[in-house]
């Protein structure tokens, strides 16, 4: 009883904000038939069920101990209303707002989650489009590349952006790696290969400085040559690369290792 109060109790605390208008949902040029968008400061947030009905519906989708919950094939996401972040996988996507919950509707900012589908997001605000498009096979390289580069170069000159690009090159020419970007960067083998894959960090909106590092390096530019392994030494407590693999240099915090 507690839970279903605390519940009605959210509910009534985010209708006493309305939004000023709701936005149209488009995939590669065609409408999306779900449901309601609103806008709710300069966020537009879409029904977590709906969404996913229209995109995956094969995804089981339900609700248990407070939270909206989607399964579809190995991607899983909770969605708790109040929270400020999306859990993808049992990891933490953080959200610039809080999931709300509406007339029994889970609503979460569409940005996020549309990325944790694979998906491009563009705004146009003449419009009031939210047009959603599925990357074609060298965007996607660019997608995930840059998003990478981004988590883990986070104030990290150019060169170290470059460097960090060039390893997730390297190991997919390895024939000890998969062989794709997005296989290599979500290589499961050992807990994991990269930070940003364990806190959900690599979901987040990429810098442009890390797009165009992310296209330079798909374009051929390398600062750290063979390297197939880098960390930073101070931030980890792993030291297994710097005692097995071969250095070749060091780019700002991370040392490189082939």
């Amino acid at each position: 009883m507690k839970r279903q109060l605390a519940a009605l109790s959210l509910g009534a605390l985010f209708l006493l904000a309305t939004p000023a208008q709701a936005a149209v949902l488009t995939l590669n040029g065609q409408t999306l038939d779900a449901g309601w968008a609103p806008i709710y400061e300069n966020t537009t947030f879409v029904s977590l069920r709906s969404l996913l009905q229209e995109l995956r519906p094969e995804a089981s989708i339900w609700w248990e101990d407070g939270q909206a919950k989607a399964r579809s094939g190995e991607l899983t996401i909770a969605a708790q209303p109040g929270d400020k972040a999306l859990i993808c996988n049992d990891k933490r996507v953080e959200l610039t707002q809080s999931i709300r919950l509406e007339e029994g509707r889970t609503l979460v900012p569409i940005r996020p989650l549309a990325n944790l589908l694979g998906l491009e997001v563009n705004w146009n605000a003449a419009t009031g489009e939210v047009a959603l498009s599925t990357p074609t096979d060298e965007h996607d390289e660019l997608y995930w590349l840059s998003r990478i580069i981004s988590a883990e170069s986070q104030g990290e000159c150019w060169e170290g952006k470059i460097a960090v690009g060039n390893v997730v090159l390297n190991r997919v020419k390895s024939p000890d790696f998969p062989n794709t970007i997005y296989g290599v960067i979500f290589d499961e083998r050992w807990g994991g290969q990269f930070e940003p894959v364990r806190n959900g960090t690599v979901y987040r909106e990429p810098t442009q400085e890390s797009v165009r590092a992310a296209m330079a390096c798909l374009e051929g530019e390398n600062t750290v040559g063979d390297s197939l392994y880098f960390l930073a030494p101070e931030l980890t407590d792993n030291h297994w690369t710097m005692e097995n693999r071969t250095y070749v240099t060091t780019i700002g915090a991370h040392w490189f290792y082939r």
